[in-house]
Formats: C-alpha cells, sequence, structure tokens
C-alpha cells in the first residue's frame, strides 16, 4: 500500500465508518486475540521513546508528595489525563503500522477480510 495523504474529509469519513457497533465490534475482537502481542509492541515503544523513564518517575513522585489532598488528586488526574493520551497516539501509531503491515505486498488481507 503506498503513503498518502489523507484529507480531513478522509479521515471523517473513516471515523464514521469504524463508529459502526458491528465494524466495531469486529475490531474489539481482533484487538482482544492481539492483546497480549500488542502491548508488547506498545510498552517497547514507549520504552524507545523514553516516554517512562526517571522524568516519568519524578512526575509521580511530585505529583503524589503534594501535601494537599485535592491539589495532589487534581495532579494526578492530570498525569493519568496525560498518559492515557499518550498511549492512545502510541497506540494508533502501531495500528498504522500494523494495517500497513497487513495490506502489504504478499498479503492475502482482501480475500481474507470480514464485511
Amino acid at each position: 500500500m503506498p503513503d498518502r495523504a489523507y484529507t480531513d474529509a478522509d479521515l471523517d469519513a473513516a471515523i464514521a465508518a469504524i463508529a459502526d457497533p458491528e465494524r466495531l465490534r469486529y475490531a474489539e475482537d481482533l484487538v482482544a486475540r492481539l492483546a497480549p502481542s500488542l502491548q508488547r509492541v506498545l510498552n517497547q515503544a514507549l520504552a524507545e521513546g523514553g516516554w517512562f523513564g526517571g522524568a516519568h518517575e519524578q512526575t509521580v513522585r511530585e505529583a503524589t508528595g503534594v501535601e494537599d489532598p485535592a491539589e495532589r488528586a487534581r495532579r494526578v488526574l492530570t498525569l493519568i489525563a496525560e498518559e492515557t493520551r499518550l498511549g492512545m497516539l502510541v497506540g494508533v501509531a502501531v495500528g498504522f503500522e500494523l494495517a500497513r503491515e497487513l495490506n502489504g505486498p504478499g498479503t492475502h488481507s482482501e480475500t481474507n477480510q470480514e464485511d
């Protein structure tokens, strides 16, 4: 599959298509089967990217070390939200690469695909 730029309309149409409950259910089943392997790839990507090294540990210590309970909760919730976004973004990148690999030369994705 050649690389190409996607327009906003392409992306909007694709997101609308995968929002269909049946399509989403198929994707969820597929991801559930692949979860252990995908988790290893995601963990490797995050580790190699330096996302969860010493700086991350320092941020956790700072967030949890605040005396004021409300401020501590705010910092921890912010940290969780940031980590969630990061994991999602790296996960999407892994998903794009997996799709490219599955649709690359020599695959039979056209005959194996369920519609």
